[in-house]
């Protein structure tokens, strides 16, 4: 595989951690579906470019889930090789899916990935006139992941926790800083549209 294929692989795989699932519904395939919010046309557009990028030979469906969100979808078994979870075996968040190391020890690829998760999982807003950028997650050892990629970027991320119940937690990595904020909106080329 080559590095653009690779970048391409990346952003998927980021996306697919932050709104993906992963079924075999009909046995002999797997399917990847990312829930888009209906307000992202732009991000819809490249979820489906990208997964017709990574598989060129497999069919890229649009799939309404009512008025406010739709699915987008790709079945191949392919996936089970590519994906860091698996089909069966639960949640991504009971699995621990993390970034795979490929991405993680790679600034090129983290950067992809990152952007998947941010546009997935993730919020740009202003707050008190800063600008912030958050990932969210319920997975720990994703959300570290997260954090660990933009420090190795260069970033000065916070890591807070808040629990949720007993048992559950949730995990926010946000960049804060003024200038840190605009520069990873500017090299991540964010966006939610």
């Amino acid at each position: 595989m080559d590095t653009e294929n690779e970048m391409r692989l990346a952003y998927l795989i980021g996306l697919a951690l932050g709104d993906g699932n992963l079924s075999n519904p009909n046995g002999r395939a797997t399917r990847l579906r990312i829930t888009c919010d209906a307000r992202y046309v732009r991000l819809a557009e490249d979820i489906k470019n990208v997964m017709r990028d990574v598989f060129p030979k497999n069919k890229v469906s649009l799939v309404p889930k009512g008025m406010k969100c739709f699915d987008i979808s790709v079945y191949s078994n392919r996936l089970n090789a590519v994906m860091p979870w698996r089909v069966g075996k639960g949640p991504k968040g009971v699995q621990h899916a993390r970034v795979p190391e490929w991405i993680r020890d790679n600034k090129i690829f983290s950067r992809e990935c990152l952007r998947g998760l941010i546009q997935t999982d993730g919020c740009i807003y202003h707050d008190r006139g800063y600008l912030m950028i958050n990932f969210v997650n319920n997975t720990y050892e994703l959300a570290r992941d997260a954090h660990d990629m933009l420090c190795a970027l260069g970033y000065r991320p916070n890591f807070i926790t808040l629990p949720l119940d007993e048992r559950r937690s949730k995990y926010t990595v946000r960049i804060t800083r003024k200038s840190e904020s605009q520069r990873l909106l500017d090299e991540l080329a964010l966006y939610k549209s």
